[in-house]
């Protein structure tokens, strides 16, 4: 989601002619940003470019993929990810939303990123494992296994944080809604 604004080729951009369902698009961009979709995205990506043709055959979750139970717990989470500037008041307002931007808070921010990736794991019929597994190989497969997932995230949040604060929130997340204090 983007203000009109000119971008380079290195911007795919995704542009709809339809307007009638924005609630959609925030669970496509949801679904875009999901650490389960990016997991996928960066094994098919082979450069620092996704070409068309590897974009097309993204996991992308279609639209009626989505029930209102869904979209009534993502959209709200993608509005305040999204809406922290005035400058994407239409974006708010084509959600239902006129108040003034969300704060830009980092904590409250990396939860509801949390929620949306446990809660894309199981929209995708991951399992606790599987979904662990992409957060951290070595959490499933032992610490001598050779493959990484997302080590620059791991390695900074490790220095900023002293932990892999994403791991233990998307999982806790994930725990929650087994648990049925979150849905």
């Amino acid at each position: 989601v983007l203000p009109v604004a000119g971008v380079g080729n290195n911007l795919p951009l995704m542009l709809f002619y339809e307007r009638d369902n924005p609630r959609q698009y925030a669970a496509l961009l949801g679904n875009l940003c999901a650490l389960a979709f990016d997991f996928v995205a960066r094994h098919k990506t082979g450069g620092m470019h996704m070409n068309y043709f590897i974009y097309k055959q993204l996991p992308v979750l279609p639209p009626e993929h989505y029930t209102e139970t869904d979209l009534a717990f993502i959209v709200p989470r993608v509005l305040e990810l999204t809406y922290t500037a005035y400058d994407l008041a239409a974006w708010a307002k084509d959600l239902g939303y006129s108040g003034e931007p969300f704060a830009f808070n980092p904590t409250r921010r990396a939860a509801l990123r949390a929620e949306l990736d446990a809660y894309y794991a199981k929209l995708y019929g991951l399992t606790r494992d599987e979904l662990r597994y992409i957060l951290d190989p070595a959490s499933i497969m032992g610490e001598d296994y050779p493959s990484e997932t997302f080590r620059v995230l791991k390695k900074n949040e490790e220095r900023e944080f002293g932990e892999y604060r994403t791991q233990r929130l998307v999982l806790a997340a994930w725990d929650k809604f087994e648990t049925g204090e979150l849905h």
